[in-house]
């Protein structure tokens, strides 16, 4: 081999990476769109929390075109792939909850690895649950549903909205908690299994407090405690317990949203993305909205990559006894 044909690979791969930072360095461009792909139905909390982040960040970028595709189905798994599979140069971004952790051991085969095919780019915000009761429930108070679930092993009906859903997660949590077993009713999400809670057909639900609010004030289901680690600021929720202050130790579950991209995309555009990020959540008009709804939004380590990797990996540790216990799995 000559001096030139040897000298070749290092010129092409200097070339290469010359355009790539040039690439890099022009983005965002106004001549394209970022998309947040979104592996959940329009409509729910995430939505909101997505198309509520689009704005703030389009802002903090000088305007940026940034839009929402709803890629529904599998329980997330299909839109997060869509992701992982993409083109990593930054405008096609992952936004999901809590089932990037989850996931992992509600199935047994997923098409992508969490740890590994995805850029993390920071925590956005998190939803509080709240477990409550249908209204002819004969226990008032946390202490006294503890002692009721504890004489009724085996007769309880909890509700959910459907395998591996927030709801679901919470319950199994709560029975593994109590170490009582109960029968788990998955519904095709949580306005169905309200509806049936509020007739008394099931008898209990862990859902998120941007839907439960409305219920509990009009006395149409007893509340019993938040699932955060400290009380709520609502007024409808601020007296509310929380549940490790009624006596379940480490008991803590929230809905939290977060931002990917796909593993590979260059450091340059992650950072800025990044800074968009936490320029959103600064933003007063995110922060209302997402306190409007209930949901908290969230200004610490978790706003860096590390750390939000960090903690998502902890959730894939924290649910997995929990979802093998409980022997749900798809393929």
């Amino acid at each position: 081999m000559n001096m030139s044909s040897r000298f070749f690979p290092f010129a092409l791969a200097s070339v290469l990476m010359v355009c790539l930072n040039a690439f890099a360095q022009d983005y965002p461009s106004s001549h394209k769109t970022i998309t947040f792909v979104l592996p959940y139905a329009a409509g729910g909390p995430t939505d909101k929390a997505a198309r509520d982040l689009a704005q703030s960040m389009s802002k903090a970028m000088g305007g940026q075109s940034i839009v929402i595709d709803n890629a529904a189905g599998a329980s997330g798994s299909i839109g997060t792939n869509k992701v992982a599979k993409a083109s990593a140069d930054g405008y096609t971004l992952l936004f999901t909850h809590i089932a990037q952790a989850t996931l992992v051991s509600f199935f047994r085969n997923l098409p992508y690895n969490v740890e590994k095919d995805f850029e993390y780019l920071g925590l956005v915000s998190e939803n509080p649950m709240n477990l409550i009761g249908r209204p002819s429930l004969q226990a008032n108070t946390m202490a006294e549903l503890v002692t009721w679930a504890q004489a009724n092993k085996g007769k309880i009906n909890i509700a959910n909205a459907g395998p591996g859903s927030a709801s679901h997660l919470c319950g199994m949590l709560f029975q593994s908690t109590l170490k009582v077993d109960m029968t788990s009713v998955p519904y095709k999400g949580t306005a169905p299994a309200m509806t049936d809670l509020i007739g008394g057909q099931v008898d209990l639900m862990c859902d998120q407090t941007t839907t439960t609010i409305a219920q509990i004030e009009g006395k149409k289901v007893k509340s019993f405690a938040v699932t955060t680690p400290s009380r709520l600021t609502s007024p409808v929720l601020k007296d509310m317990p929380t549940m490790q202050e009624a006596g379940l130790k480490d008991f803590t579950v929230t809905i939290w949203q977060g931002l990917y991209a796909p593993k590979g995309t260059p450091a340059v555009v992650l950072k800025k993305i990044n800074e968009a990020l936490k320029t959103a959540v600064k933003d007063p008009e995110f922060i209302r909205k997402q306190e409007a709804g209930g949901a908290s939004v969230i200004n610490d380590a978790r706003n860096d990559p590390a750390g939000h990797k960090a903690f998502v990996m902890s959730e894939v540790v924290k649910w997995a006894p929990i979802i093998k216990a409980a022997g749900v799995y798809a393929d």
